[in-house]
């Protein structure tokens, strides 16, 4: 089996590209546990969206959201795998950059009262996610990547279902963000704008040529 998998690598390197949440996790873990929030981010509509414990259902179905859809791409499409990983990961790069130089944080968040499953497994959230480190937001940036490298495919046998049920998860991932009150609307906009930003120059630009000159650039290429 481990034969199997190595000799699949050797012939899709790009499938490397995922080995970057290592670091990932690193880093953001690091300033979840060390960073002091210096600058709380609110806006008067947050103040008007209620709390709803229902809403940990889309944003916990963001984790196998991410995991079928980056899945999926590798499996069946390079160019589209690449640039959901280009998208995504610099999305997430410069969001930490951002909480390193601006730390930010949250006061929004409610007490749980309500005794039930969902709340439970809200209090659970709050328990081990701290409100920092939030503008922009990663749940929301890399959630509209997927989005739009889904809804630009053609190869889907159940294009309709499957862009349709897409869509709906992507905004009640996105919606579960403010409902629950782990980030502002703020973040929101600013997580979608940054990935629309990105996406724009994904698509007017031939990033991979700038990254071929860098010495991971076998990781974009496959074995001929």
């Amino acid at each position: 089996m481990l034969k199997k998998t190595a000799a699949w690598i050797r012939e899709h390197p790009y499938a490397l590209c995922l080995l970057y949440f290592i670091p990932y996790l690193i880093y953001f873990e690091l300033l979840e546990a060390f960073a002091v929030p210096k600058f709380i981010i609110h806006c008067p509509l947050d103040d008007w969206i209620p709390f709803h414990e229902g809403f940990v259902i889309p944003y916990f179905a963001w984790f196998p959201m991410l995991a079928v859809s980056l899945g999926y791409f590798l499996f069946h499409s390079r160019r589209d795998f690449l640039d959901l990983c280009f998208i995504m990961f610099t999305g997430m790069t410069i969001c930490l950059l951002i909480y390193t130089v601006l730390p930010n944080g949250l006061q929004l968040r409610p007490a749980v009262v309500r005794d039930n499953l969902l709340a439970r497994i809200a209090g659970m959230l709050y328990a081990i996610d701290t409100p920092t480190n939030v503008c922009p937001s990663i749940h929301v940036s890399s959630t509209v990547a997927i989005m739009i490298i889904v809804m630009r495919y053609q190869k889907f046998s159940h294009a309709a279902l499957v862009k349709g049920f897409t869509l709906l998860c992507g905004i009640a991932v996105c919606l579960s963000t403010v409902v629950l009150k782990q980030h502002s609307v703020i973040d929101v906009v600013l997580g979608g704008l940054l990935t629309l930003i990105l996406y724009k120059v994904c698509m007017q630009t031939d990033w991979m040529k700038y990254l071929r000159k860098l010495p991971y650039r076998k990781l974009l290429s496959r074995k001929s």
